[in-house]
């Protein structure tokens, strides 16, 4: 059962045995977070479930802290603050059977899997700060990472873990952790950015507002650019409400140290299908798919086709090669992503088949299934897939890093019968000497190393 919902920072320096007299710039965040103590005490929860987003933390799906027994300290911060809970192995199990429907990965972090991954067991800050302001540890706990889903998939995987507690006899409250901007200011723990600011107060007045629906409108450059580590554990905390009618209360906003602490409290109320925002959801992700494929190059439909007929056993794709307005040979490319990660690449330099079509349709079975990096692509993804085709021109040499041009020019450095390639315009290169500092380690050449530098151009479809 479901009893309570709470938005919190986890600053150590809020914590008297931390900061000391510099608490005191963050008076109303810690007033504000006794309060929601208080309010949850007031309830006697039987188990806490909490979401960090410096627990660990997985590209595509959850981790929840496993184990009989949980425990955390401050030590590194300086203070002899330490706890320890009781698992909630039942509500545990239940979470990831409802996780799993949604074919959303989760797994149950035990210590041996923890020890494999080289990630420490101890919880972290994200669990530790705001659990502190309860007391004792009465109460079970369930502790969780985050993920890096995108805006979506967040609140479909926090209406699983909805779903585990309300089946649940347990009086239950879910707290999301999470401090908003940290560029606020100039010698903040990030750079100064202007659109720190503008993301808090946008996130804090549409929860004032009650239109959380417009959370899955941001921009992911947006949320980027802020800095913040909260937003992903705040759309889960809003799916662990959905079919349920909510009220939300903020407490308090500010913005000490360079970093926006935001205090929210989120009380259920009773069964409510507008309350559910994952029909507003899929019909947003089924009109993005369509304006996509509407939109997709001839070349890029070729690609996607030849990957979804190969899986699903169509047969052979049948392709039109007029509509392809150049049927000469060259290397190609072919790129999928998926909620924004990549998922597979594969292409050649030179082409190695009889013209183009041949070309694109080898190398996106390649991508899809034989890219060493990932496993092969599954049927139930299709719909997530997304593809670019970069049809490459022909390499010429290069003197020196100084002809490169990471927006213009794909680059091939050499040494040896070592190769590495990278194409143009990937997000993260910002310049020609990270451009070549990449290629050679997919090369398997070391950073001082000399090598042979070729360049290309690459006509980019999508």
């Amino acid at each position: 059962m479901l009893i309570y919902g709470a938005l919190v920072p986890h600053p150590p320096i809020i914590l008297k045995e931390v900061g000391g007299a510099e608490r005191e710039e963050a008076m109303s965040t810690i007033k504000a977070m006794e309060t929601i103590a208080r309010r949850i005490r007031g309830f006697s929860p039987d188990t806490v479930v909490i979401f960090s987003p410096h627990g660990p933390l997985f590209q595509d799906g959850l981790a929840l802290r496993g184990g009989a027994a949980l425990k955390g300290d401050l030590k590194r911060f300086g203070a002899s603050l330490s706890w320890e809970w009781e698992n909630d192995g039942k509500l545990l199990d239940s979470i990831l059977k409802e996780i799993e429907m949604e074919k959303i990965p989760a797994v149950e972090f035990t210590p041996d899997l923890a020890a494999q991954f080289r990630i420490s067991t101890e919880l972290d800050h994200g669990v530790t700060v705001p659990l502190s302001f309860l007391g004792s540890p009465e109460y079970r706990l369930v502790a969780t990472g985050m993920t890096m889903l995108p805006w979506d998939k967040q609140y479909i995987l926090g209406a699983a873990i909805g779903r585990a507690i309300r089946k649940s006899e347990k009086k239950i409250v879910v707290i999301a952790s999470g401090d908003l901007s940290h560029a606020l200011k100039e010698h903040g723990p990030a750079p100064y950015n202007l659109r720190g600011a503008e993301f808090d107060q946008t996130l804090v007045r549409l929860l004032k507002e009650d239109r959380i629906e417009e959370f899955f409108q941001f921009k992911s450059d947006f949320v980027e650019q802020a800095a913040e580590c909260g937003f992903r554990t705040l759309l889960m905390l809003l799916g662990v409400f959905a079919g349920l009618s909510m009220s939300i209360e903020v407490l308090s906003y500010e913005g000490p140290y360079g970093v926006g602490y935001a205090v929210a409290g989120f009380t259920p109320g009773a069964e409510n299908a507008e309350g559910d925002l994952r029909p507003f959801l899929n019909d947003k992700r089924e009109k993005a798919l369509t304006k996509r494929r509407t939109r997709e190059a001839p070349l890029v439909r070729l690609a996607r086709l030849t990957v979804e007929n190969h899986l699903t056993g169509r047969g052979e794709l049948e392709f039109d090669t007029r509509v392809v307005a150049e049927q000469k040979l060259a290397g190609a490319f072919v790129s999928i992503k998926k909620d924004g990660a990549l998922r597979g690449c594969i292409g050649t330099i030179f082409p190695t088949q009889k013209n183009l079509v041949e070309e694109v349709k080898h190398n996106a079975i390649a991508a899809a299934f034989h890219d060493p990096r990932f496993d092969p692509v599954g049927e139930e993804e299709l719909t997530d897939l997304v593809y670019s085709v970069d049809v490459l021109a022909p390499p010429e040499p290069v003197a020196g890093i100084k002809e490169l041009d990471p927006e213009r020019y794909g680059v091939i450095v050499r040494k040896g019968g070592r190769t590495g390639l990278l194409l143009p315009r990937l997000e993260g290169i910002e310049n020609a000497e990270e451009q070549v500092r990449i290629a050679k380690k997919k090369a398997g050449i070391r950073p001082d190393e000399g090598v042979e530098l070729e360049r290309f151009e690459v006509t980019r479809y999508v």
